[in-house]
């Protein structure tokens, strides 16, 4: 049985197959609430193929009653998930019921259930779950300069309170800084009928010049231009992107390049990265700054949190300076 599932999966690494083109790109939900049915369906889910072999799927709502997801051995990413198999399915809902199928799978999600029959008529069942970051609600500790924290947008430039007491994007911090951790929340929209870089886009720039991408991301292979990149340099070691409406956290340990008297570096910009409390970016030498933030000499900088149009919402940033 094992055997059977893990060939299947590992003849399958595929991308997302795009729904067709919607007349409502920009459409965007920034609750549950008002979200509808389709966003009830996506989500996280948890279970067993068999017997005992575990297996996790991501179920992405495309709009309209579509859906993709993919099916990962050995549990989600950050979670058991080896980084390697993938069986992607696709479905469409009918009566609140949405079946599914792809390649050696077919089934079905009800009521929080995604289950059916794989190849050689074995069952799977796979129940939805919520996972949060282990570092989401993170409190400044003692020293932190605290950047947001609801109440006013004092710290930044550029910058204003969206839906009460969040953070909206396109602002820069009016400090500079060098050596830092630095904790940030985000949320992302959903928009099931936006694709690729036109879904929940943003960045947070790091020295106002190295970007961490934002991007709703959720189900995807996870590259450098999606959730969790650093634009043009480096993919993810994992796609650790929630879905969207769900409060996400970056983690930052960052150190500076060097430069001598004469102005020649002497050592690259070294980054750490958790992305919901997972490493994403290990001790990774930023060789140069990245497209699109204010500045580019790999000097001190502010933090920098870009608008593309798409209503990314922040809370909860604080940074610690590093002697």
């Amino acid at each position: 049985m094992r055997l059977l599932f893990a060939a299947c999966l590992m003849g399958s690494l595929l991308m997302p197959v795009l729904a067709a083109d919607s007349p409502n790109p920009k459409q965007a939900f920034l609750d549950a609430e008002s979200a509808g049915p389709d966003f009830a369906i996506q989500g996280e889910y948890e279970g067993v193929i068999g017997r005992k072999t575990r297996v996790g799927a991501q179920v992405i709502a495309r709009g309209n009653g579509q859906f993709e997801a993919v099916l990962l051995a050995k549990g989600l990413p950050g979670g058991g998930w080896d980084l390697r198999s993938r069986v992607e399915l696709t479905g469409e809902s009918k009566d609140g019921v949405v079946e599914m199928k792809g390649t050696n799978f077919r089934g079905e999600i009800r009521d929080g259930v995604l289950s059916g029959k794989a190849e050689a008529d074995v069952d799977f069942r796979l129940t939805k779950v919520f996972r949060t970051s282990s570092t989401l609600g993170a409190a400044p500790p003692e020293g932190a300069i605290v950047l947001f924290d609801g109440k006013n947008t004092d710290a930044w430039t550029g910058a204003k309170l969206e839906d009460g007491d969040l953070l909206g994007v396109g602002g820069r911090t009016k400090q500079s800084f060098r050596d830092f951790h630095l904790h940030l929340e985000f949320r992302s929209p959903f928009q099931p009928f936006a694709r690729g870089q036109a879904r929940g886009n943003s960045g947070m720039y790091l020295l106002n010049q190295y970007e961490v991408q934002i991007l709703d991301s959720f189900g995807l292979t996870g590259l450098d231009n999606e959730c969790g990149g650093i634009y043009k340099a480096s993919a993810p070691r994992v796609n650790m992107c929630l879905p969207p409406l769900s409060w996400q956290t970056y983690d930052v340990d960052f150190t500076a390049a060097r430069f001598d008297d004469a102005g020649k570096k002497t050592a690259d910009a070294v980054v750490t990265v958790r992305h919901n409390g997972v490493v994403i970016h290990d001790k990774l030498a930023l060789k140069t700054s990245t497209p699109g933030g204010g500045q580019s000499d790999e000097k001190p900088g502010p933090l920098f949190l870009q608008n593309h149009g798409d209503a990314v919402r922040f809370r909860n940033i604080w940074l610690v300076e590093k002697p």
